[in-house]
């Protein structure tokens, strides 16, 4: 595969109800059409029904280290594989969480087989993150996410530093960016800086077009 998209739905009110399915199926049409690899994390009421409609991954937007059994309200990562979710987000900036916290999810998640995608604010937090073998940290400066200034065009610094700390903790994890991308020009200074692939939201969820702008995206890759 030429490069990786995940597509955080968030709670937009865009993808809610239907709308998740319904931008779910686009970007497994697109991954038919060209040789791109699409994650997709909708909300947790349509993770069930997404993961039973689609052969692309899907993972969560958040898991809880949380016991099996009696533990009322949290979203665990057995329940998660239970309904087909491949791996989860972990430690975005709209749901932060300590070091120590994504350490064990790490560790769980590999236990089951599952992805875990570690964001990072800072090219320091990146490497610590790396230590623990994620197979994807995406760096994300928190004040350019949902911004519409991607962080590929606004601090490509940041980009590099990251994959060094990165690839100077760990042979196996991958660098992916997020925050702020929006455009196929976007994508292809972040793939020009070593990103392996983006981490996109209210780029693709808030746009005219859903198909039309996911293919943009995935051009950039090419």
């Amino acid at each position: 595969m030429k490069g990786l998209i995940i597509i955080n739905f968030k709670n937009y009110l865009e993808i809610s109800g239907s709308k998740s399915l319904q931008l779910s199926r686009i970007a497994e049409e697109v991954t038919k059409e060209y040789d791109i690899s699409i994650f997709i994390a909708p909300p947790n009421p349509s993770l069930s029904q997404v993961c039973n409609s689609v052969k692309i991954p899907v993972i969560c937007q958040h898991l809880d280290n949380a016991e099996v059994g009696a533990s009322t309200g949290f979203f665990i990562p057995e329940i998660a594989k239970s309904f087909g979710s491949h791996g989860s987000l972990l430690n975005h900036s709209e749901h932060r969480i300590d070091t120590s916290y994504v350490e064990d999810l790490i560790r769980r998640l590999k236990k089951l087989d599952m992805t875990s995608i570690v964001c990072a604010r800072t090219p320091n937090e990146a490497g610590s993150f790396a230590k623990f073998d994620p197979e994807y940290i995406a760096i994300e400066p928190p004040e350019l996410i949902g911004s519409g200034k991607s962080v590929s065009m606004e601090d490509p610094d940041i980009i590099m530093r990251s994959l060094k700390e990165v690839q100077r903790n760990s042979s196996y994890s991958n660098l992916i960016c997020g925050a702020g991308i929006t455009t196929k020009e976007d994508v292809q200074k972040a793939v020009e800086l070593g990103s392996e692939g983006i981490l996109i939201a209210s780029g693709l969820i808030k746009s005219t077009s859903w198909k039309d702008k996911l293919i943009e995206l995935v051009e950039g890759f090419f």
